[in-house]
Protein backbone atom coordinates (compact mmCIF):
# COMPACT_ATOMS: atom_id res chain seq x y z
CA UNK A 1 0.00 0.00 0.00
CA UNK A 2 1.24 3.26 -0.69
CA UNK A 3 -0.13 6.91 -0.47
CA UNK A 4 0.30 10.59 -0.50
CA UNK A 5 -1.90 13.13 1.50
CA UNK A 6 -1.81 16.68 3.15
CA UNK A 7 -0.78 16.62 6.55
CA UNK A 8 -3.81 18.20 8.18
CA UNK A 9 -6.17 16.11 6.18
CA UNK A 10 -4.13 12.87 7.43
CA UNK A 11 -4.46 14.04 10.97
CA UNK A 12 -8.15 15.15 10.56
CA UNK A 13 -9.01 11.72 9.67
CA UNK A 14 -7.07 9.65 12.29
CA UNK A 15 -8.73 12.41 15.10
CA UNK A 16 -11.55 11.24 13.64
CA UNK A 17 -11.55 7.93 14.85
CA UNK A 18 -8.91 7.60 17.45
CA UNK A 19 -11.25 8.86 20.23
CA UNK A 20 -12.74 5.36 20.28
CA UNK A 21 -9.41 3.47 20.84
CA UNK A 22 -9.28 2.15 24.36
CA UNK A 23 -5.20 2.29 26.31
CA UNK A 24 -6.18 -0.22 28.58
CA UNK A 25 -7.16 -2.59 25.17
CA UNK A 26 -5.62 -6.29 25.87
CA UNK A 27 -6.34 -7.03 22.46
CA UNK A 28 -3.11 -5.47 20.35
CA UNK A 29 -5.27 -5.06 17.57
CA UNK A 30 -7.54 -3.01 19.30
CA UNK A 31 -5.21 -0.40 19.69
CA UNK A 32 -4.42 -0.23 15.82
CA UNK A 33 -6.77 1.93 13.21
CA UNK A 34 -6.98 0.33 10.25
CA UNK A 35 -5.87 2.42 6.83
CA UNK A 36 -7.75 1.19 3.64
CA UNK A 37 -6.54 3.18 0.66
CA UNK A 38 -8.02 2.59 -2.84
CA UNK A 39 -10.10 4.61 -5.44
CA UNK A 40 -8.41 7.90 -4.56
CA UNK A 41 -9.40 8.09 -0.97
CA UNK A 42 -8.40 6.60 2.74
CA UNK A 43 -10.91 5.00 4.99
CA UNK A 44 -10.22 4.87 8.51
CA UNK A 45 -11.28 2.44 11.30
CA UNK A 46 -10.99 2.05 14.89
CA UNK A 47 -13.04 0.11 17.36
CA UNK A 48 -12.60 -1.08 20.90
CA UNK A 49 -15.48 -3.61 20.02
CA UNK A 50 -18.62 -1.82 21.44
CA UNK A 51 -18.23 1.77 20.11
CA UNK A 52 -16.37 1.98 15.86
CA UNK A 53 -15.92 4.78 13.80
CA UNK A 54 -14.93 4.89 10.79
CA UNK A 55 -14.68 7.64 7.91
CA UNK A 56 -13.12 8.33 4.41
CA UNK A 57 -10.61 11.69 3.40
CA UNK A 58 -9.21 11.81 -0.15
CA UNK A 59 -5.22 10.91 -1.10
CA UNK A 60 -3.45 10.53 -4.23
CA UNK A 61 -3.22 6.30 -3.69
CA UNK A 62 -0.44 4.70 -5.63
CA UNK A 63 -0.79 1.80 -4.70
CA UNK A 64 -3.60 -0.16 -2.97
CA UNK A 65 -3.65 -2.43 0.20
CA UNK A 66 -4.92 -2.10 3.65
CA UNK A 67 -2.80 -2.68 6.91
CA UNK A 68 -3.03 -1.34 11.27
CA UNK A 69 -1.03 0.76 12.54
CA UNK A 70 -0.98 1.71 16.38
CA UNK A 71 -3.92 4.71 16.56
CA UNK A 72 -2.49 6.49 19.30
CA UNK A 73 1.61 6.58 18.11
CA UNK A 74 0.10 7.47 14.55
CA UNK A 75 -1.72 10.87 15.83
CA UNK A 76 1.40 11.82 17.74
CA UNK A 77 3.80 11.41 14.71
CA UNK A 78 1.38 13.21 12.20
CA UNK A 79 0.27 15.75 14.56
CA UNK A 80 3.98 16.64 14.83
CA UNK A 81 5.29 16.88 11.04
CA UNK A 82 5.62 19.85 9.13
CA UNK A 83 2.85 21.48 7.32
CA UNK A 84 3.54 19.78 3.81
CA UNK A 85 2.70 16.26 1.95
CA UNK A 86 2.84 13.02 3.53
CA UNK A 87 3.74 9.77 2.09
CA UNK A 88 2.80 6.31 3.49
CA UNK A 89 4.16 3.42 2.31
CA UNK A 90 2.99 -0.36 3.87
CA UNK A 91 5.29 -3.21 2.67
CA UNK A 92 4.41 -6.89 3.19
CA UNK A 93 5.37 -7.35 6.44
CA UNK A 94 3.02 -4.54 7.53
CA UNK A 95 5.67 -1.99 8.37
CA UNK A 96 4.85 1.44 7.46
CA UNK A 97 7.81 3.95 6.36
CA UNK A 98 6.19 7.21 7.09
CA UNK A 99 7.68 10.69 5.13
CA UNK A 100 7.08 13.96 5.52
CA UNK A 101 9.83 16.79 4.13
CA UNK A 102 12.85 15.33 6.33
CA UNK A 103 11.07 13.66 8.79
CA UNK A 104 11.12 9.80 8.50
CA UNK A 105 9.92 7.02 10.58
CA UNK A 106 9.34 3.50 10.64
CA UNK A 107 6.18 2.09 12.43
CA UNK A 108 5.31 -1.72 12.98
CA UNK A 109 1.45 -2.63 12.37
CA UNK A 110 -0.38 -6.01 12.26
CA UNK A 111 -2.33 -7.60 9.49
CA UNK A 112 -5.73 -6.17 8.68
CA UNK A 113 -7.53 -9.49 8.55
CA UNK A 114 -7.12 -9.40 12.65
CA UNK A 115 -9.33 -6.65 12.73
CA UNK A 116 -12.90 -7.03 13.53
CA UNK A 117 -15.34 -7.03 10.89
CA UNK A 118 -18.00 -4.43 10.66
CA UNK A 119 -21.81 -4.99 11.97
CA UNK A 120 -24.32 -5.81 8.85
CA UNK A 121 -27.35 -3.26 9.35
CA UNK A 122 -28.97 -4.67 5.46
CA UNK A 123 -32.41 -5.58 7.97
CA UNK A 124 -32.26 -2.15 10.04
CA UNK A 125 -34.84 0.69 10.99
CA UNK A 126 -33.91 3.49 9.29
CA UNK A 127 -34.74 7.12 10.48
CA UNK A 128 -33.65 10.83 9.04
CA UNK A 129 -32.68 13.28 11.33
CA UNK A 130 -31.24 16.96 11.05
CA UNK A 131 -28.36 17.02 12.52
CA UNK A 132 -28.38 19.96 14.66
CA UNK A 133 -31.60 18.55 15.77
CA UNK A 134 -30.17 15.59 17.12
CA UNK A 135 -27.27 16.96 18.69
CA UNK A 136 -29.08 19.72 20.50
CA UNK A 137 -31.05 17.16 21.90
CA UNK A 138 -28.05 15.25 23.39
CA UNK A 139 -26.51 17.99 24.87
CA UNK A 140 -29.64 19.01 26.47
CA UNK A 141 -29.98 16.13 28.37
CA UNK A 142 -26.47 13.77 28.81
CA UNK A 143 -25.50 15.72 31.27
CA UNK A 144 -27.79 13.54 33.49
CA UNK A 145 -26.77 10.56 32.28
CA UNK A 146 -25.80 8.00 35.53
CA UNK A 147 -22.15 6.58 36.31
CA UNK A 148 -23.19 4.17 38.34
CA UNK A 149 -22.60 0.76 36.61
CA UNK A 150 -24.49 -1.46 39.07
CA UNK A 151 -27.82 0.53 36.92
CA UNK A 152 -26.47 -0.41 33.83
CA UNK A 153 -29.63 0.72 31.68
CA UNK A 154 -29.22 4.17 32.90
CA UNK A 155 -25.79 4.52 31.65
CA UNK A 156 -26.93 6.05 28.54
CA UNK A 157 -29.44 7.89 26.89
CA UNK A 158 -32.58 6.71 26.14
CA UNK A 159 -33.65 7.19 22.27
CA UNK A 160 -37.07 6.72 21.55
CA UNK A 161 -39.47 7.00 18.07
CA UNK A 162 -43.20 7.16 18.77
CA UNK A 163 -46.43 8.71 18.02
CA UNK A 164 -44.62 11.26 15.60
CA UNK A 165 -41.52 12.25 17.94
CA UNK A 166 -37.82 11.31 18.57
CA UNK A 167 -37.27 11.62 22.34
CA UNK A 168 -34.16 11.56 24.47
CA UNK A 169 -34.16 10.53 28.04
CA UNK A 170 -31.28 10.68 30.27
CA UNK A 171 -31.18 10.35 34.41
CA UNK A 172 -29.59 9.34 37.78
CA UNK A 173 -32.02 9.02 39.88
CA UNK A 174 -31.83 12.50 41.08
CA UNK A 175 -32.70 14.01 38.29
CA UNK A 176 -34.10 13.62 34.59
CA UNK A 177 -33.74 15.65 31.57
CA UNK A 178 -36.08 15.05 28.51
CA UNK A 179 -35.53 16.56 24.92
CA UNK A 180 -38.24 15.92 22.71
CA UNK A 181 -38.87 16.85 18.95
CA UNK A 182 -41.07 15.94 15.95
CA UNK A 183 -39.80 13.66 13.17
CA UNK A 184 -41.58 12.07 10.71
CA UNK A 185 -41.60 8.40 10.07
CA UNK A 186 -43.95 5.57 9.01
CA UNK A 187 -46.42 4.71 11.80
CA UNK A 188 -45.02 1.06 12.43
CA UNK A 189 -41.33 2.07 12.91
CA UNK A 190 -41.78 2.51 16.67
CA UNK A 191 -38.76 1.65 18.95
CA UNK A 192 -36.69 2.34 22.18
CA UNK A 193 -33.28 1.64 22.60
CA UNK A 194 -30.71 2.79 25.12
CA UNK A 195 -27.68 4.08 23.77
CA UNK A 196 -24.11 3.96 26.03
CA UNK A 197 -22.64 6.86 27.49
CA UNK A 198 -19.31 6.51 25.45
CA UNK A 199 -21.57 6.21 22.13
CA UNK A 200 -23.57 9.60 23.05
CA UNK A 201 -20.26 11.22 23.38
CA UNK A 202 -18.82 10.18 20.37
CA UNK A 203 -21.85 10.92 18.28
CA UNK A 204 -22.29 14.60 19.54
CA UNK A 205 -18.52 15.91 18.71
CA UNK A 206 -19.52 14.45 15.36
CA UNK A 207 -22.75 15.91 14.78
CA UNK A 208 -22.53 18.91 12.65
CA UNK A 209 -24.36 22.54 12.46
CA UNK A 210 -26.58 21.09 9.03
CA UNK A 211 -27.09 18.23 6.97
CA UNK A 212 -28.82 15.03 8.12
CA UNK A 213 -27.71 12.18 10.08
CA UNK A 214 -29.07 8.81 9.08
CA UNK A 215 -30.05 6.18 11.76
CA UNK A 216 -30.12 2.45 11.60
CA UNK A 217 -31.24 0.24 14.64
CA UNK A 218 -31.05 -3.56 14.78
CA UNK A 219 -31.70 -5.56 17.20
CA UNK A 220 -28.55 -4.85 19.15
CA UNK A 221 -26.60 -2.54 17.48
CA UNK A 222 -27.45 1.49 15.93
CA UNK A 223 -25.09 3.07 13.58
CA UNK A 224 -25.27 6.66 12.57
CA UNK A 225 -24.02 8.08 8.96
CA UNK A 226 -23.10 11.59 9.06
CA UNK A 227 -21.31 13.29 6.04
CA UNK A 228 -18.50 10.51 5.29
CA UNK A 229 -18.15 9.12 8.41
CA UNK A 230 -20.22 6.31 10.30
CA UNK A 231 -20.35 5.59 13.94
CA UNK A 232 -21.50 1.98 15.53
CA UNK A 233 -21.95 1.00 18.33
CA UNK A 234 -23.73 -1.51 20.31
CA UNK A 235 -27.03 -0.95 22.30
CA UNK A 236 -27.67 -1.60 26.23
CA UNK A 237 -29.56 -4.22 26.26
CA UNK A 238 -32.65 -3.75 29.17
CA UNK A 239 -35.70 -1.40 29.34
CA UNK A 240 -35.11 2.10 30.36
CA UNK A 241 -37.62 2.87 33.58
CA UNK A 242 -40.95 4.02 33.11
CA UNK A 243 -39.87 7.69 33.57
CA UNK A 244 -43.18 8.87 32.52
CA UNK A 245 -44.19 8.49 36.40
CA UNK A 246 -41.70 10.56 38.31
CA UNK A 247 -42.76 13.27 36.20
CA UNK A 248 -44.94 16.19 38.40
CA UNK A 249 -47.89 16.80 36.61
CA UNK A 250 -50.01 18.98 39.63
CA UNK A 251 -47.35 22.37 40.24
CA UNK A 252 -48.93 24.29 42.52
CA UNK A 253 -46.90 27.63 40.90
CA UNK A 254 -45.31 28.13 37.58
CA UNK A 255 -42.96 30.96 37.37
CA UNK A 256 -41.04 32.36 34.28
CA UNK A 257 -37.32 32.82 34.42
CA UNK A 258 -34.76 34.47 31.82
CA UNK A 259 -31.94 31.91 31.45
CA UNK A 260 -29.02 33.84 31.07
CA UNK A 261 -29.57 35.86 33.74
CA UNK A 262 -30.64 33.28 36.09
CA UNK A 263 -27.35 31.22 35.48
CA UNK A 264 -25.55 34.14 36.09
CA UNK A 265 -27.00 34.74 39.35
CA UNK A 266 -26.83 31.01 40.53
CA UNK A 267 -23.24 30.76 39.33
CA UNK A 268 -22.14 33.66 41.65
CA UNK A 269 -24.19 32.84 44.61
CA UNK A 270 -22.70 28.43 44.14
CA UNK A 271 -19.20 30.36 44.41
CA UNK A 272 -19.22 29.39 48.41
CA UNK A 273 -19.75 26.10 47.74
CA UNK A 274 -17.07 23.68 49.34
CA UNK A 275 -18.65 20.06 49.06
CA UNK A 276 -21.56 18.50 46.78
CA UNK A 277 -23.96 18.94 50.37
CA UNK A 278 -23.69 23.04 49.72
CA UNK A 279 -26.92 24.13 48.14
CA UNK A 280 -28.61 27.22 46.68
CA UNK A 281 -31.95 28.18 47.86
CA UNK A 282 -34.59 29.76 45.89
CA UNK A 283 -36.90 32.05 47.75
CA UNK A 284 -39.87 33.40 45.54
CA UNK A 285 -41.49 36.73 46.85
CA UNK A 286 -43.80 39.02 45.17
CA UNK A 287 -42.14 39.50 41.94
CA UNK A 288 -38.78 38.61 43.09
CA UNK A 289 -36.30 35.79 43.44
CA UNK A 290 -33.64 35.69 46.01
CA UNK A 291 -30.85 32.63 45.82
CA UNK A 292 -29.16 32.15 48.96
CA UNK A 293 -26.12 29.98 49.72
CA UNK A 294 -24.72 29.13 52.84
CA UNK A 295 -21.73 27.54 53.87
CA UNK A 296 -20.63 26.66 57.83
CA UNK A 297 -16.68 28.26 57.99
CA UNK A 298 -17.08 30.06 54.71
CA UNK A 299 -20.02 32.43 54.56
CA UNK A 300 -23.26 33.40 52.81
CA UNK A 301 -23.98 34.92 49.77
CA UNK A 302 -27.55 36.47 48.65
CA UNK A 303 -28.43 37.88 45.09
CA UNK A 304 -32.58 39.18 43.95
CA UNK A 305 -33.45 39.09 40.89
CA UNK A 306 -37.03 41.01 39.77
CA UNK A 307 -39.39 38.18 38.09
CA UNK A 308 -42.83 38.07 37.38
CA UNK A 309 -44.38 36.25 40.30
CA UNK A 310 -47.62 36.62 42.53
CA UNK A 311 -48.13 33.60 44.06
CA UNK A 312 -47.17 32.45 47.86
CA UNK A 313 -43.73 32.65 49.15
CA UNK A 314 -41.89 29.80 48.82
CA UNK A 315 -38.35 28.35 49.15
CA UNK A 316 -37.02 25.34 47.97
CA UNK A 317 -33.32 24.33 47.60
CA UNK A 318 -31.55 22.42 45.12
CA UNK A 319 -27.68 21.02 43.87
CA UNK A 320 -26.01 23.56 41.94
CA UNK A 321 -24.36 22.04 39.58
CA UNK A 322 -27.40 20.09 39.28
CA UNK A 323 -29.58 23.29 38.63
CA UNK A 324 -27.49 24.88 36.53
CA UNK A 325 -26.41 22.19 33.88
CA UNK A 326 -29.83 22.27 31.70
CA UNK A 327 -29.00 26.17 31.75
CA UNK A 328 -25.72 26.12 30.58
CA UNK A 329 -27.46 24.08 27.37
CA UNK A 330 -29.48 27.03 26.50
CA UNK A 331 -29.34 30.41 24.51
CA UNK A 332 -29.21 32.97 27.34
CA UNK A 333 -32.46 35.29 26.18
CA UNK A 334 -34.76 31.45 26.67
CA UNK A 335 -37.18 31.67 28.95
CA UNK A 336 -37.28 28.50 30.90
CA UNK A 337 -40.46 27.72 33.05
CA UNK A 338 -39.98 26.68 36.31
CA UNK A 339 -43.03 24.53 38.12
CA UNK A 340 -43.10 24.21 41.72
CA UNK A 341 -45.42 22.24 44.38
CA UNK A 342 -43.71 22.61 47.66
CA UNK A 343 -40.47 22.43 49.42
CA UNK A 344 -40.31 18.63 49.42
CA UNK A 345 -41.32 17.99 45.49
CA UNK A 346 -39.23 17.66 42.75
CA UNK A 347 -39.25 20.80 40.67
CA UNK A 348 -39.65 20.96 36.94
CA UNK A 349 -38.07 22.58 34.29
CA UNK A 350 -39.42 23.24 31.17
CA UNK A 351 -39.14 24.65 27.72
CA UNK A 352 -42.82 24.47 25.95
CA UNK A 353 -43.19 20.33 24.81
CA UNK A 354 -39.14 20.24 23.78
CA UNK A 355 -37.46 20.32 26.99
CA UNK A 356 -37.84 18.54 30.53
CA UNK A 357 -36.47 18.79 33.32
CA UNK A 358 -37.19 17.05 36.66
CA UNK A 359 -34.76 17.73 39.85
CA UNK A 360 -35.39 16.10 43.51
CA UNK A 361 -34.77 19.35 46.31
CA UNK A 362 -32.34 19.34 48.50
CA UNK A 363 -32.70 19.98 52.45
CA UNK A 364 -32.63 23.41 53.35
CA UNK A 365 -29.79 24.74 55.44
CA UNK A 366 -30.77 25.10 58.75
Amino acid sequence: MKFTISKQVFLDGLRQVASVVSSKTTLPILSNVKIEAENGQVRFTATDLDVCITGVVPANVLREGTVTLPAKKLVSIISELPEAEVQVDVNQRNQAAVECGRSQFKLNGLPADEFPELPSFEQATVYQVEQNMLRDCIRRTEYAISTDTTRYVLNGISLSFRNGKMTLVATDGRRLALAETALEFPEEQQLDAILPTKAVGELRRLLDEVGTVTIRFTRNQAAFEINDTLLISKLIDGNYPNYRQVIPTDCKESIELPCGELLETVRRVSLLSVDKSTNIKLNFRENELEVASSAEGVGEAHESMTITYSGRPLSISFNPDFFMAPLKTMAGDTVITLNLIDEMSPGVLKIGDEFLYVLMPMRSPN
